[in-house]
């Protein structure tokens, strides 16, 4: 081959101004998708899951892979930059920059074709990993690479990442699992690569053209630098940082694909990829060993790695004791041995009997001194990996120490060098003041994850960051280790290569940007001529957010809104598409400004008070308004979100400032009112059930009220809960495990009354003296959910009132609603923080099963013997838990198939109010309505949530659900369980009276309400 000069260095140059409007207008003209240049969405892509933050020109979601191929020409044309994205989750910087934006994950998100003979497929770059190996289980394959973000990370992310995780140990990175990509340059090159034999090579570089460039400039410099690779590039296994230069070298077979991966949108964008699948291991085993410290456990590794183990991580006493104060995976860490570090060891074989010696013999030759327990168990590995995974939510935001963050989170060194290499970092966070900050990660590769409490909020802290992570970088390279073992260089790591491969390795990246980017338009100032690494910041020296007054306490962010907007770390669990609650709207349109992440995002721009925030209208931001509008206020984020960010809260907060002096929509007064409509209707439910089953009425009521025309209006019953205490006389029987308050929340009280009738006998026949109030009562509910948080502050009010007597007698407080038990376990308290009967009414109030499994533990319920499909309320779900209902329905002999399917997608007013019908119905179809159709008519359908049992009524499946103590109750006589529902009457029951006597009663109510907002009265209960 002849020789070529080499490609010159990309350099900055000074590029012409973008005219944006153009931009947009052809766009929008010539592209199939999505484009949005409006504030929310740039907004929502304004970060990654790094500390850096820079608002995007705007962002293209395409319809088609040849739609983005078109997004790329337009780009070109207008000289704008461009930036394809995938799960957003990058750590360093990389997915966050002022240009175009593409996001791939909402359509171009399909397999292709597979080749299970060969073990290959082809994907589009937007498809989940999770999503991707569900669709290969038929086949019995995998990708093999697997980080911690598996649910919600994209293979183009993964590329662009050249990601790793557990699995990495024994299947390699994405480099080492990839047989070709299909690639476009910014100049419109647009090919498949990979490997490249000599014959193909010598007939590529003699031809003529763009390509033939390309592949001639990549063999100058594979000549130019072949040695210095080979001398420089450390020998580990998790070489993350630089180039992969290597790849081009005649011992990898000039392997293009190898050469882009990890090039993080900097030098091509990736079309398509041809995936190298793994077989699915047919067996595994976990052994956890239990060491003194951690660094004695990372010396420990080479030993451990004699038994080539599948997966090798190290987790230490920090994330340990991070996650016991955090209530995370506690009963996965019951089940680690003893010690404060940890080695979790994954092994896996063909046969059980394999995996068991694999296990053994480890366990044999572990010392003497580390204790270990391991499972075979799918359950009990799961729960454990957990504890790992679970790393990054579990070190950030942790109650009572500050706040830490990533820069220097995933740092690599020679496996046999770890230990040491972890004292010297140790030494290093001291002499910094730093602390000690969780150490774990990839032990078997050496790769090393912790958070470190940066100041990010003072020029001194900024300062002292930088400082810190250069001497980092030379610890770091002194024990011929890598930067980044995992996450990439971006911004964070960009500026430093130098310290690891020298100037003439970082003159060859340069150049390999020059020839495939000459004009530095694909994700500029990402690994070559980078961003300084302490510019570009999230926070910063300059950060002065706004500090809103606010109705709720947010006392877990030290009374701060802007804390609370800021607490999303953007690891985009609530991006995952199975498990769990978190985010149901993100499941139904797969879009970033609907998933709690997104909205996270746009509360923090409102917040930001930077003078390029695309969000300037505060609270009256219609941006917000609209990314809040599809928030159903499920609660799921506030469990499944590792850093517990609350977006029922927030949107509250937001709506009752948003609406401050202004008009709210129908559906505000509607159904935030409920309850005393409610009220209202109870002096004559006949007559209102019987017009509302009139169609007319019914669909000029639901417009007046804005409900969704597509629902039924629910049918209120003739006599309440309430009414039939009074008339049955009050309480009953002696009542030796003493008394307790059944709440009569307005769901149970005025539309299922059978359920508080049937909690009645229940609780009696375990041994409960019962008390109900009679006083008109109510937790507030609905007026937090639409945002009218002072009304709802005064009937909370009213309800400790009603409650001060027996709250401070200490008697429990038996919630049948999980959402109005949920108000008074965890939003009471953020609204009336300084009331001590508030926290007592926390304290003391508890779900039926929670009073049954607490109070009468040795009450034998009465046996149900039957299967059920259980569908737990997403509020009961991440406030009280379903551990107690789980152990009352097994003591009741019921075999319970508890839902994993998130929220049933009517959540409260949400699924009722216009133009949510379609995403509450999606919602309900990703698992809820198609388990209910697959139960056969022996099998109960259990749903304590009156919106749950609601939606499942109303989508035409033909099942009522019941409630739990419909069953229980059943089981006490040994009647058939069937829910008793009232049913609307005919038209005779409109008779003159009911019709006069809804219209008094409608003035005498409202007036009562009015007062009842004013006032704080005693209540009464039946002795």
């Amino acid at each position: 081959m002849e020789p070529v000069d080499l490609p010159l260095p990309v350099v900055r140059r000074t590029q012409a101004p973008t005219d944006v409007s153009a931009l947009e207008r052809d766009l929008r003209k010539r592209v199939d998708g999505e484009v949005r240049f409006d504030a929310g969405t740039r907004a929502a892509y304004s970060t990654d899951g790094s500390n850096y933050r820079q608002v995007p020109i705007g962002v293209v979601v395409p319809r088609t892979v040849e739609a983005a191929v078109e997004a790329v020409a337009v780009c070109r044309e207008h000289g704008a930059p461009l930036l394809s994205r995938g799960g957003g989750t990058s750590l360093a910087g990389e997915c966050c920059n002022v240009a175009v934006v593409v996001d791939w994950s909402k359509y171009c998100n399909r397999l292709l074709s597979v080749d299970p003979e060969n073990r290959r497929c082809v994907v589009e770059p937007g498809i989940v990993l999770d999503d991707l190996n569900r669709q290969l289980a038929e086949y019995g394959l995998q990708y093999g690479p697997r980080p911690a973000t598996h649910p919600n990370c994209t293979i183009g992310g993964m590329i662009g990442n050249n990601s790793c995780g557990s699995t990495a140990q024994a299947y390699g990175k994405v480099v080492d699992n990839l047989h070709r990509l299909e690639v476009l340059t910014y100049d419109g090159v647009r090919t498949w690569v990979g490997r490249t034999g000599d014959g193909e090579l010598e007939r590529l570089t003699a031809a003529e053209g763009r390509q033939a460039e390309l592949y001639r400039g990549m063999v100058a410099l594979r000549d130019r630098h072949a040695e210095l690779v080979r001398e420089r590039y450390p020998d580990i296994p998790r070489r993350v940082s630089g180039y992969n230069l290597d790849s081009l070298l005649p011992e990898h077979g000039f392997d293009v694909a190898g050469l882009l991966t990890g090039s993080e949108s900097t030098l091509v964008t990736v079309l398509h990829a041809e995936l190298e699948l793994v077989p699915v291991p047919k067996h595994t085993a976990l052994v956890v060993l239990g060491y003194e410290d951690i660094c004695r456990a990372a010396d420990h590794v080479p030993d451990v790695l004699r038994h080539e183990p599948a997966a090798l991580e190290g987790v230490d006493h920090q994330l340990i004791h991070f996650q016991q104060v955090k209530h995370l995976n506690p009963d996965a860490l019951e089940e680690l041995p003893g010690g404060r570090a940890y080695l979790m060891v994954q092994l896996v074989a063909d046969t059980r009997e394999e995996v068991e010696a694999k296990a053994r013999a480890l366990i044999d030759a572990k010392p003497d001194d580390v204790d270990h327990t391991w499972y075979d168990d799918e359950q009990h590995v799961h729960d454990l990996w957990l504890v790992r995974e679970s790393g990054l939510g579990a070190t950030a935001h942790v109650p009572g120490k500050p706040d830490t963050w990533e820069g220097w989170e995933d740092s690599a060194v020679p496996v046999d060098r770890l230990g040491d290499y972890l004292r010297d970092l140790k030494r290093l966070y001291e002499d910094f003041d730093y602390g000690h900050p969780s150490v774990y990660g990839h032990f078997g590769h050496g790769c090393v994850h912790t958070r470190i409490p940066f100041d990010l909020e003072s020029e001194q802290g900024v300062a002292r960051m930088r400082a810190f992570v250069e001497k980092a970088a030379d610890l770091v390279v002194s024990y011929g280790g890598s930067l980044s073992g995992e996450h990439g260089d971006g911004q964070s790591r960009g500026e430093l290569l130098e310290k690891m491969f020298g100037p003439e390795l970082v003159e060859g990246f340069e150049r390999l940007k020059g020839l495939f980017d000459p004009g530095n338009r694909m994700n500029p100032g990402k690994i070559v001529l980078p961003y300084r690494l302490d510019e570009n910041l999230r926070l910063g020296a300059d950060h002065l957010p706004w500090e809103p007054a606010t109705v709720f306490s947010f006392l877990h962010d030290e009374g701060k809104f802007s804390r609370a907007a800021a607490r999303c770390v953007g690891v985009g669990k609530c991006r995952s598409l199975e498990g769990g609650v978190m985010c149901p709207s993100y499941r139904a349109t797969r879009e970033e400004e609907h998933s709690t992440r997104g909205r996270a995002r746009l509360l923090f721009e409102m917040v930001n008070n930077d003078g390029d925030s695309p969000i300037g209208d505060g609270w009256r931001s219609d941006e917000v308004h609209d990314a809040l509008d599809l928030c159903l206020a499920c609660k799921g984020c506030k469990t499944d979100c590792p850093v517990n960010v609350d977006m029922a809260t927030y949107k509250a907060e937001f709506l009752h400032h948003h609406y401050k002096g202004r008009l709210r929509p129908l559906a505000h007064y509607s159904m935030g009112w409920l309850p005393a409509v409610a009220r209202v209707v109870a002096l004559a439910p006949r007559s209102v059930n019987a017009l509302t089953s009139v169609p007319w009425v019914a669909r000029v009521a639901k417009a007046l009220g804005g409900v969704a025309p597509e629902r039924d209006v629910p049918v209120f019953a003739e006599q309440r809960f309430t009414e039939w205490w009074r008339v049955r006389g009050g309480p009953r029987g002696e009542g030796h495990r003493g008394e307790v308050v059944v709440w009569p929340d307005t769901f149970t009280d005025h539309f299922h009354p059978a359920i508080g009738r049937a909690a009645v006998e229940v609780l009696e026949a375990a041994g409960f003296r019962v008390k109900v109030p009679e006083s008109a009562v109510c937790c507030g509910l609905t007026w937090i959910s639409t945002g009218q948080l002072n009304v709802a502050r005064r009937i909370l009010g009213h309800t400790i009132d009603v409650l001060r007597e027996e709250l401070r007698r200490g008697i429990p407080v038996v919630g049948l609603e999980p959402s109005c038990t949920a108000v008074f376990r965890a939003d009471a308290a953020e609204l009336l923080p300084k009331d001590p009967d508030v926290k007592r009414l926390r304290e003391q109030t508890r779900t039926l099963a929670e009073l049954l499994v607490e109070r009468a533990g040795d009450w034998e319920p009465p046996r149900v013997d039957a299967r059920a499909v259980v569908q737990r309320h997403c509020h009961q779900y991440a406030v009280m838990g379903f551990d107690a209902d789980r152990e009352i329905l097994k003591r009741a002999g019921v075999d319970a198939d508890v839902l994993d399917a998130g929220c049933c997608g009517l959540a409260g007013n949400f699924g009722f109010e216009k133009g949510h019908y379609e995403v509450s119905m999606a919602c309900a179809e990703a698992g809820l309505l198609p388990a209910v159709r697959e139960a056969d008519d022996a099998t109960l359908v259990l749903a304590d949530g009156f919106s749950c049992r609601t939606q499942v009524d109303q989508a035409g499946t033909g099942r009522t659900p019941l409630h739990l103590a419909e069953v229980l109750a059943a089981g006490l006589t040994g009647r058939e369980a069937v829910p008793e529902r009232p049913e609307a009457p005919g038209l005779r029951a409109l008779l003159p009276w009911g019709i006069i006597g809804t219209a008094v009663g409608t003035i005498a109510v409202l007036a009562g309400v009015r007062r009842l907002c004013r006032t704080r009265p005693a209540g009464r209960f039946r002795r």
